[in-house]
């Protein structure tokens, strides 16, 4: 079997969720000859703008996909699908209300597109956020939802037997940032004399049972794509970015390790894997 008929689907909520946490990953396999593509279910149209001169609330969704696709090509993924749902915004925030806004969709629709893609672009290994997305977005955490049932939803011929053939993916995995990440990240800026205030909060309230994960991806070698692809996201990427305020050498020190937690089929310890596919 060749790398090619392997394939990998990455599936996140927003435009720059494929390159922080997994972008070296996904330049990795795409460069060891896997197909890789990319769901994303917004445009992230209620994003930060790093610089007025880049971009306005009302062109924000329009600019955030052309970022999209050049991180993508930075990246090597082959596909881009978008869902074309709003971003929901942080949680509590008027957006959330938004009738368009991605966590106002119905269930069923958005598990029914996620089973049609998985069963036509038939990936050995299927990737989305940790249940608890993360840092708490709702999008995040409803992508991870959607996801995980139209994982096990497209191998059972009798669910959306519109969508396609049913076919069993090999694996999903969640990608998780562990706590022991920001815990390190925390004590450079300190040293460094920089506000910890951001990082303080997450430590607080961690999302990711650290024991949980299962595979440690060393992604060195690919720090070079996965920089380009998070500074093709120039909106969200600017001078106030959290990643921003410790030195570039550190910052490609500490995105060099990716991680993730196999969701099924389940692991009953065995170790820390260094391959996805392995």
């Amino acid at each position: 079997m060749t790398n090619a008929s392997r394939p990998l689907l990455a599936v996140f909520a927003h435009p720059d969720d494929e390159s922080f946490g997994t972008g070296g990953t996904l330049a990795c396999y795409a460069a060891e000859g896997h197909r890789v593509a990319l769901v994303c279910t917004t445009r992230g149209e209620v994003g930060e703008i790093s610089d007025p001169s880049l971009a306005t609330p009302q062109t924000l969704g329009r600019v955030r996909e052309g970022e999209l696709r050049a991180a993508a090509r930075a990246l090597g993924i082959q596909e881009v699908i978008l869902l074309d749902y709003r971003d929901s915004g942080m949680d509590g925030t008027p957006e959330n209300q938004d009738p368009r806004a991605f966590i106002n969709a119905p269930e069923g629709e958005v598990v029914e597109h996620l089973t049609r893609i998985i069963r036509d672009l038939q990936p050995e290994i299927v990737l989305t956020f940790e249940p608890g997305g993360g840092y708490g977005h709702p999008d995040h955490i409803a992508i991870s939802r959607y996801t995980t049932t139209a994982f096990h939803a497209a191998s059972d011929s009798q669910r959306f037997p519109e969508a396609g053939p049913a076919f069993m993916p090999s694996r999903l995995f969640y990608t998780a940032i562990p706590t022991k990440f920001f815990a390190e990240m925390r004590a450079r800026m300190e040293a460094r004399g920089l506000d910890t205030s951001t990082l303080d909060q997450i430590l607080l309230r961690p999302s990711f049972n650290d024991d949980l994960i299962t595979a440690l991806m060393d992604v060195a070698a690919y720090n070079e794509a996965k920089w380009n692809a998070i500074n093709a996201h120039r909106t969200q990427f600017g001078p106030d970015n959290l990643f921003r305020r410790l030195p570039e050498d550190l910052v490609r020190e500490l995105m060099s390790r990716e991680y993730f937690s196999q969701a099924h089929p389940p692991v009953d310890g065995g170790g820390i894997s260094s391959d996805l596919f392995s």
